[in-house]
Formats: structure tokens, sequence, C-alpha cells
């Protein structure tokens, strides 16, 4: 795989270490189980794949290629790069500045901008519409494109279905700027429609077979469908594909609720079933999948608590969270900064939408075991300072080099 020149603040001797020799004795990806390291006090057992995946070191290599070759010139992004916070703000503090929100709300207004200025679309794409206003400005917002190569698998694949008659169904979140971008895309080939989760789809299930009106169809998905979506005629066949950092399960579960559905109500074989539902492949983006297969794996270990590092709105994160959470006491945060010396901590609480304090449950008579990942956005430096910190709560006379491992 490509290998990508980032800056080294976000770098770790210690995780790229243990990554690399992880990579050497597992070449086909096939040993899920997590890495043990023990100590006096506790045993960190730390998931098989984390951290910078491949669209995001193309993402950090673009956007400061494009600080160094302009100096002289303002740099904007349209909105964050990717959803970690020290990134974004290492960025801000080099001079580039962003354009909108992660709503999509504009920071800047677009006629504030010159041709001379070089504008970036974020990891997560950008929409047809703002890319023809840029355009209309005569900025080209792809001469530095960190739009990650698997949500552009997504477009492809949205349009292929789309041009063959049926609509794209978009399991995402409705206000993500990647799902945004892919609604934005798919649109533009066929009708689509932007599903949240399983509940969600559920609903279509009445509009698949034809037992409510169009009028509540609008009402229910406001804002998520192509305009002059009939869902009469437009739910009789389509495909699923999905926001390339949801949950693997529920995109699968959703794809084959609706599949029942359409099997069900137009009583179809295996022969017709082609006609109604476009097979799609699962459109998660490779790190996903590992991130996601790994932290499953994490969760057959007993341990005390688990230690979920990254953005707060970072959906990929949040969903390592959501998994981890259904097994043990769940801490997600988003640098060594939220732990105290103490145990203490402030952690995000992904259903209140809030940092909470509370402590961390520390074994008084026994090693503290603690299961340890984080999302593909967060630097190898944060992991490793976060480890360190752990280290130091738990009174460990050690620090994580490389003859640990």
């Amino acid at each position: 795989m490509k290998s990508f020149d980032i800056p080294s603040v976000y770098k770790s001797q210690f995780i790229s270490a243990l990554k690399e020799k992880r990579r050497l004795n597992d070449k086909l990806k096939k040993d899920f189980s997590p890495s043990k390291f023990e100590f006096e006090n506790s045993i960190f057992y730390i998931a098989r794949h984390f951290g910078f995946c491949y669209g995001v070191e193309n993402a950090v290599e673009i956007a400061y290629k494009a600080l160094e070759e302009n100096p002289h010139k303002r740099v904007f992004l349209l909105s964050e790069m990717i959803h970690n916070p020290q990134v974004n703000q290492d960025l801000l503090d080099r001079g580039m500045r962003f354009l909108m929100d992660t709503h999509g709300n504009k920071l800047i207004p677009f006629s504030d901008l010159s041709t001379a200025d070089v504008v970036i679309v974020p990891a997560f794409g950008t929409t047809v519409e703002l890319q023809k206003e840029l355009t209309d400005l005569g900025i080209n917002p792809y001469s530095y494109d960190t739009t990650c190569p698997f949500v552009e698998k997504v477009w492809n694949r949205s349009a292929q279905i789309a041009q063959r008659g049926f609509t794209v169904i978009i399991h995402g979140k409705p206000t993500h700027e990647e799902t945004r971008a892919t609604f934005s895309h798919s649109k533009e080939a066929g009708m689509s429609i932007v599903v949240n989760d399983i509940t969600e789809a559920r609903k279509l299930l009445k509009y698949i077979r034809k037992e409510s009106s169009s009028e509540s169809f609008y009402k229910d998905f406001e804002g998520r469908y192509t305009e002059g979506f009939n869902p009469a005629v437009h739910l009789e066949r389509f495909g699923v594909v999905n926001q390339t950092t949801m949950l693997a399960s529920e995109t699968q579960e959703i794809a084959n609720f609706l599949k029942d559905a359409l099997i069900d109500f137009y009583n179809l074989s295996e022969t017709t079933l082609p006609a109604h539902f476009a097979s799609t492949r699962d459109t998660l983006c490779y790190a996903t999948n590992d991130n996601q297969e790994a932290t499953t794996e994490l969760m057959k270990t007993e341990a005390d608590f688990a230690v979920v590092i990254g953005g707060y709105n970072s959906s990929n994160t949040t969903h390592l969270v959501e998994l981890l959470e259904t097994k043990l006491p769940t801490f997600f945060i988003s640098s060594e900064e939220k732990l105290n010396a103490d145990g203490s901590l402030s952690y995000f609480d992904i259903h209140e939408k809030t940092e909470q304090f509370g402590f961390l449950p520390i074994s008084k008579d026994r090693k503290t075991k603690i299961l340890i990942t984080c999302g593909a956005s967060c630097p190898d430096a944060t992991v490793d300072s976060t480890l360190n910190k752990l280290l130091e709560i738990l009174e460990e006379n050690v620090k994580l080099e490389l003859n640990l491992i």
C-alpha cells in the first residue's frame, strides 16, 4: 500500500513498530486478536487495527502540501478535513481557514473568496452544488482534492445502479458531510433517499407495500429524497449503499430487511429478485471493516473498562464506542488531556451528546484490565500519549518503548 508523508507530530515510534510487527506476522489480516501488554498493576489490550487509514493519511498529506506550496496565498478547507480535533486545530494554527462548519453552514461568505485563493475539498467529499458554486467563482475546488477514494467508490456504485433504473437508498447520518455529498452525487444519476437507521428502514416498509400515502412519506423523509420522488413507483426497485463509516452489521440488517420486504410483497424468486433489488455489495471502507472486526474481537477479552480515543463528531469512532459499551464501561475521550492523575476524567456520552465527568473503575485488589482502540482519524501520537497517561494513573513505573514489543 502507498506510504504517505505526514507530519512527524502525528507519528509514534511505538505504535508504528507495533503495527508493523502485527502486519508482518499477519500479512493476510486473518488474526484480529488484540495486542497484550502486561505491567505490574495493569494489562492493556490494544485492538489489532486502529488509527489513521489510507484516506486520512492521503488527506493529511495533501492538506499540508497545499500549505507548503502556497505560502503567500489564502488556503481554505470547505469544512473540517477529518473529524479529529488535534489535526484540525493544527491546520488552523498554520493559517488554514474553514469555509463551513460540519453542518454545512457558511462561516465565511463565498463572495469573500478570490480566484487567487486555494480551496480544499475535505476527505468526506463535497456536494455537486458546492462544486458548482466555487467553479462559478473561478475557483477549482479539486486543485487539492483530499476526497477519500473509498467515498468516491460509493459515488460510482450509486451512479451505476441509478443509471440502471434503481433507486439508491443511502444508509447514513443525514447531516454528516459524507452522506450529504453522496446524496448530492447520487441524485445526479437517479432517484435517491437517505435512511438513518433500521427504525427508518422499517418506516419504508409501509411505502414498499403501498400501504401509506405519498404525503406521509414526504413528511417522514423530509429533505432526504430526490425531487420528483414517488414512493409508489420509486420503491419498487432499489439498491442499498452506505456512508463508509457506518456499522457494517446495521447496513447489512437494513439491506436484508428491505430485500425481504421486496421478496414478500412481489413474491419474488431467486430468478426474479435481481429485477427489483440491485446487489451493491458492502460499500464500507476497508478501515471501517477492519476496525469494527478488531473491536468485536477485542470485546471477547474480559476487562474492567474500555477507552476509545477520537474526535467526538467522528462517525466511525462513535460506532466503536457503540460496540464496546454493550459489553463493558466505555470511555470516549478525544486525547490524554481528558485524563487526570487521580483517575478522574471527562468523557463524551454519545447518547446525551455532552461531556460527562467520572472516574475510571480501577481495580484495587488485582491488575486492572483495559481495552483500548481509536478511530480511523486519530493520530498514532495521540494514542501513544493516552497509553502513557494511563500508565501514570495506574502508577506503573514504565513508559511504552520499542523494547516492550
